[in-house]
Formats: C-alpha cells, structure tokens, sequence
C-alpha cells in the first residue's frame, strides 16, 4: 500500500458510517465496491492489538466493529462500508484463535475455533488450517480461516493442544476436523521416539 495518499477520516466518522451501513450480522461487504479513499492510520498487531493512530483501541465493541467490515485483496487488507474503502496494516493475521473445542473422534472430529474477537468457526475445508514454517527456525505459524478470505493466528497453547491431538495420515503428522485431514508436519521430520 506505499506510495498511497493518507487521509484522516476520523475513526468516529467510519464508525458512524459502519453503524449505518450495517443492518444484522455482518454487513455484506462483499456486495460493494466502494471508492478507494487512501490509508488511514490503523493498525493489528500480531496479537490481536488494534490500534488508531498509535493508540490502541480500548472499547471492544469498535474492534468488533471494525473487524466486521475488514477485507484482504491479495496481501493488502481494507475497511469498506457502501461509500469508503481505506487501506490498514496487518502484521500477520487480522484476529487470533484463543481456544478451541473437539468433539468426536478420529475422521469424525470437529476441531470448533474461537478468535479474540468472539468469531466462531468449525475448520473444514470451508474453513481450513494452514501451517507456514519459518524458514530459518522450522517453527510453525498456525492458521485457521475465520470468514471469507481472513485469518486467525492459533495462539500458542491452543497449538499444542492441536499437536497433542496429532495423528499420521497419507505420511503426514496432523490433525482431522470437519472430515478434512490438516497436515502439520511430514511424519519423516518428527523426531524418532527411541
């Protein structure tokens, strides 16, 4: 998004347009293609944090807010409403999964995410698990797809737990949810239990 014009709508003014705009549930943002207006200065954390203007946001209902009108094109990620799209800043995913319920049982398991802002999602192959390792460290980062094409970072402890539910499939170290099998890892480069 360099080389794009800032501008300084305030975050009260989207806020109202949001409010508007939006009737129940989340708003059909996919339904408009309203003008690009430029960058504003917002920002989320890998942890989650938004923040405006340097400031994070403190009320939760805005976040949420916000969050309902969030879109990713490509690598870039925009607030719309009917009349505005303005470009923010991700540094990583837009929201994170910080905890998770099974229920069943082998192929027959559901693996049921929450993110930080309250957002439920079953993964599937609607809604998959991904894992990016780091190229230097050989760490996973953990994905799980929250709404159309936006993502939720799987915070630590709910990884492990997702690891301790690890099986080996078709030669790879994963896990079973909504009848798709997610690889982690090649069961090649797990460590032989001596």
């Amino acid at each position: 998004m360099s080389g794009q014009k800032t501008v300084t709508p305030s975050a009260s003014s989207l806020a109202e347009s949001i409010k508007a705009a939006k009737t129940r549930g989340l708003p059909p943002v996919e339904k408009w293609n309203p003008p690009f207006c430029g960058d504003i200065d917002m920002e989320i954390q890998r942890d989650g944090t938004w923040f405006y203007e340097g400031t994070p946001i403190g009320r939760p209902g805005l976040v949420k807010l916000f969050a309902s009108i969030l879109i990713r094109e490509d690598e870039n990620y925009f607030l719309v409403t009917p009349v505005e799209k303005v470009g923010i800043r991700v540094h990583d995913a837009p929201f994170v999964a910080v905890d998770f319920e099974t229920s069943g049982e082998g192929q027959d398991q559901r693996l049921t995410f929450t993110t930080n802002l309250e957002d439920i999602t079953v993964a599937s192959e609607d809604a998959p698990l991904r894992f990016v390792r780091d190229s230097e460290t050989g760490e996973p980062s953990p994905y799980v797809r929250v709404r159309r094409n936006l993502e939720a970072l799987i915070d630590r402890k709910s990884f492990y737990r997702l690891v301790d539910l690890g099986v080996h499939y078709d030669g790879w170290f994963g896990v079973w949810s909504g009848g798709a099998f997610f690889g982690i890892i090649p069961s090649e480069e797990l460590p032989q239990e001596e």
